[in-house]
């Protein structure tokens, strides 16, 4: 796993690190409507629903930003593209509220800004329930002009950056940041900038990658494989996963640390026979699962460049994640003062040591 020393060590450096993040970037809007107010439309006669309070955030790629943020990261290079419109306003306010530089961000007047917009509902007994989201994205390809300015940003990104987060979220096929001609160019471009580390989460494509550490949950593993998620019986589980990780870290040549939820992950290197378990802390219910996957991925980014193995970034990807679990109703993140106290409660009263 990490010692406690080591895991200082991969904290301490955080703070002079640049990283620069090319994707999908989110505007998440929360609608609060209180219990106990209604009133119906003259028009419609349907019920109007009354917003007491908006809250707005970084969502997708942005989810990530936050918690890289949330780890004291010196400098943050999104790579991304937005409208021209109201929710760009509200998105690039947020994020100008995180160390980031957002010179490298690419407008096009011709597409929507990404926005969830996310209705929540106070009950009887002051719980919230969400109601169907509305969403806002544009539903066709890049222009050639748009895709061009988005790699010029990417490459002065990558100029100026120690490590490249790839968040490739969009499902169809060129209709979100990462096209099929950025995916094809990001190897030659992290290889002449001299990026040393890369780390990629991509919900459909992650087969398509040949470079960078890939970080897929377990059912995006299967589905680069071919494979249908499928049910596999418990005592089982853990092997397939292992099989199918190795698989596909094979097939790419890309080292693959796959999420596996509450058992933590798997590590499999391509050039090495067999794969790692890499369990993290267990934490009593309830958890809320929204975001666990960006938190790790923030812990490995900051690991890795502080020059871990892919065991011990593994493991301090699960420490962040079992914090922003407990973090109930909001996509939370974890500090470093997180880190070392969860480190402290699971593997220093277990003896593990400080090494």
């Amino acid at each position: 796993m990490i010692g406690r020393q080591r895991l200082e060590q991969v904290l301490a450096q955080v703070p002079r690190c640049r990283v620069a993040l090319l994707g999908d970037l989110f505007l998440d809007r929360y609608l609060e409507i209180p219990a106990g107010i209604h009133e119906l439309s003259l028009e419609t006669g349907l019920e109007a629903y009354q917003v007491t309070r908006l809250r707005s955030s970084p969502g997708a790629m942005g989810t990530v930003m936050n918690n890289l943020a949330a780890l004291g990261i010196g400098r943050l290079l999104p790579v991304s593209i937005l409208g021209r419109d109201g929710h760009a306003y509200e998105l690039l306010r947020e994020i100008e509220r995180l160390p980031a530089d957002t010179s490298y961000l690419v407008e096009d007047a011709a597409r929507l800004t990404p926005t969830y917009t996310k209705p929540l509902q106070q009950q009887a007994d002051g719980s919230w329930r969400e109601l169907n989201r509305l969403d806002f994205r544009s539903r066709h390809p890049l222009s050639a002009e748009t895709e061009e300015r988005l790699l010029e940003a990417l490459g002065r990104a990558l100029a100026a950056a120690d490590a490249l987060v790839v968040s490739d979220q969009i499902c169809e096929e060129n209709w979100g940041v990462v096209t099929t001609r950025v995916r094809d160019c990001l190897s030659e471009m992290v290889r002449s900038s001299g990026t040393p580390v890369m780390v990629v989460d991509s919900r459909a494509h992650a087969g398509r990658y040949r470079c960078g550490v890939l970080k897929p949950n377990a059912a995006e593993c299967l589905r680069a494989l071919g494979e249908t998620p499928k049910v596999s019986p418990p005592a089982e589980w853990l092997e397939v996963m292992g099989r199918a990780a190795h698989r596909l870290a094979v097939q790419t040549a890309c080292p693959v640390l796959c999420t596996l939820g509450e058992r933590g992950m798997v590590a499999a290197d391509p050039n090495a026979e067999g794969v790692q378990h890499v369990p993290g802390p267990v934490v009593p219910p309830p958890i809320d699962p929204v975001g666990a996957g960006d938190a790790a991925m923030a812990g490995i980014v900051c690991s890795l460049l502080a020059g871990t193995t892919l065991v011990e970034a593994a493991a301090v990807g699960n420490l962040a994640a079992s914090i922003t679990i407990q973090q109930l109703g909001t996509t939370g993140t974890a500090t470093p003062e997180q880190m070392l106290r969860r480190w402290d409660d699971f593997y220093g009263a277990a003896g593990m040591g400080h090494h």
